[in-house]
């Protein structure tokens, strides 16, 4: 899908939000800060004019089966929110629906991925579990129509498909995520992205990952992640 940059708005939210994330980096903290970025993250959505053309609906699940890349910060927020709200019972399923995924696909590279579909393990009884924590990558993941959705999913092979996204939340969604990305860069923590199962399992067999983060090195001792640049970053 082709849109129409609008530069003076991309640039807008690139300069607010990294200004602000510096400041609560330094000030609060790289977890915390990234939690309030992800409040004005769905702010920024929630304002785009063209949000009311979303299709995206509670119980439409089709992207729940695709693909996810989460940064390490994401990965902490979303461990401390399970063990704050979800029962023992939906832990232990979460956390081992986790550990098979990552299995299922290690090895694989970024194409091979996209072309697996793989259940979130957050995903129950039609719901994000985890809504109020779920990564950025998802909160970007916004179609127009369900059908461009629903064939990604019958047919994952087939990398050609092309939902509709609505443009000015395409374009809010994405620079604030990286605003956010590039005052963490600068602040020197890890910017790396990684598959979502396989973030999660090493930071569940791995109590000093977190540590790591904070201390400003390589949080995943096993993992190598990608350095993917910015969607606006030539702005």
């Amino acid at each position: 899908m082709e849109i129409s940059l609008d530069v003076p708005f991309v640039l807008g939210v690139l300069a607010e939000e990294r200004e602000l994330a510096l400041r609560e980096i330094r000030d609060l903290g790289v977890v915390r800060a990234y939690e309030n970025s992800r409040d004005r993250h769905d702010a920024r959505i929630a304002a785009a004019p063209d949000v009311g053309t979303l299709a995206c609906r509670a119980g439409c699940t089709w992207c729940c089966h695709f693909s996810v890349d989460v940064r390490a910060v994401e990965v902490f927020s979303i461990l401390e929110f399970v063990e704050r709200t979800l029962s023992s019972e939906e832990k232990a399923r979460v956390f081992s629906e986790v550990r098979a995924n990552a299995l299922k696909l290690e090895g694989m590279d970024d194409f091979e991925r996209m072309r697996h579909n793989v259940k979130c393990p957050f995903l129950l009884s039609g719901r994000c579990s985890i809504y109020a924590a779920r990564p950025q990558t998802c909160r970007n993941y916004h179609a127009t129509a369900v059908a461009g959705c629903q064939a990604s999913f019958e047919d994952p092979d087939n990398l050609d498909i092309d939902p509709e996204f609505a443009p000015m939340v395409y374009q809010a969604g994405g620079a604030h995520v990286d605003a956010f990305s590039r005052a963490m860069r600068e602040a020197g923590y890890d910017t790396d992205v990684y598959e979502l199962n396989s973030a999660l399992a090493a930071a569940l067999s791995d109590p000093h990952a977190l540590d790591r983060l904070e201390a400003r090195s390589p949080p995943f001792a096993k993992l190598n992640g990608d350095d993917v640049p910015g969607e606006f970053e030539d702005l």
